[in-house]
């Protein structure tokens, strides 16, 4: 084999290396997991506004991803978004009294669901509810509200 054919096998080899590459880093950004499939029990819950939240979006305890967001829709009965998650099963030991916020990673980042575990000794089991939730924070309308004070607290003192 010539010198001029080896550099080029060693060229095609290195462009195949970072496609794959590439392609690896995709799928990890956009938390494809699909060759990873873990047993799962899902439960709901019931928000007023869910910001932007995604399907597929993590649900964490105190940072620690324990399962995704399967599904979201609207409640017929309450017209608030339903919210189903599927909790990894090795996380089967929630207190039903267990609380989920929407919460913001950063200043402008992705939305995702956290849990703060409560205290009962009754768990979780597939199909339950969890009825003690916090909406997003949505940034439109607390700057509607901090622009609303400025002005009221400008206007008292004339």
């Amino acid at each position: 084999m010539s010198r001029w054919k080896m550099v080029e096998v060693m060229v095609g080899a290195f462009v195949l290396m970072a496609l794959i590459s590439l392609a690896v880093i995709g799928l990890k950004v956009s938390n494809f997991d699909g060759f990873q499939e873990r047993p799962t029990y899902q439960v709901s819950a019931l928000f007023s506004n869910i910001g932007g939240l995604k399907v597929r979006s993590p649900v964490k305890i105190s940072g620690v991803v324990v399962g995704r967001v399967s599904s979201i829709s609207v409640d017929r009965n309450t017209y608030q978004a339903r919210v189903l998650m599927d909790i990894y099963q090795d996380y089967n030991e929630l207190p039903l009294d267990t609380s989920a916020s929407i919460l913001t990673s950063g200043l402008l980042g992705d939305q995702y669901i956290g849990l703060q575990p409560g205290a009962d000794d009754v768990y979780l089991i597939n199909g339950d509810q969890i009825d003690l939730v916090q909406p997003a924070l949505v940034l439109e309308e607390l700057i509607g509200q901090f622009l609303t004070k400025f002005a009221d607290s400008g206007s008292e003192g004339k």
